[in-house]
């Protein structure tokens, strides 16, 4: 199934500058910005800068320098925003939704990164 991808979207237009955003970190094929509805003390969005739709998407179609350099981006985010795990004592929850059972609210490749407190149950089972 070929991916879709909507150059009209709001992280498009954040590449394009088009909307401004609160930038943490940018790198060649990557940037990284505060999230405007945080849902945690620490939510930075780190999207990649081409036309990506989804996590698999970008692992299926990316190249490697644009797949190391996005990984290397959110490792950089968590160490400068203090979250990272090598300490033991802290860490964050990566959160990328994909398609429509996955909840995807932009179709543009994003990983949410929430740190700054203890985070609860990932998914919660379906209530019938």
């Amino acid at each position: 199934m070929p991916y879709a991808y909507d150059d009209q979207n709001i992280f498009a237009k954040i590449l394009r500058g088009e909307i401004p955003n609160n930038t943490v970190l940018e790198t060649e094929h990557a940037l990284a910005f505060h999230d405007i509805q945080p849902q945690a003390p620490v939510h930075v969005l780190v999207i990649p800068k081409g036309p990506y739709v989804t996590y698999d998407h970008f692992c299926n179609a990316a190249s490697d320098a644009e797949i190391v350099d996005f990984m290397r981006c959110i490792g950089k985010v968590c160490t400068m925003l203090g979250i990272e795990s090598d300490t033991g004592d802290k860490g964050f929850r990566a959160i990328s939704n994909a398609g429509e059972d996955g909840v995807q609210e932009v179709p543009h490749l994003h990983v949410h990164l929430l740190g700054g407190r203890r985070m609860g149950r990932m998914v919660q089972p379906p209530r019938d």
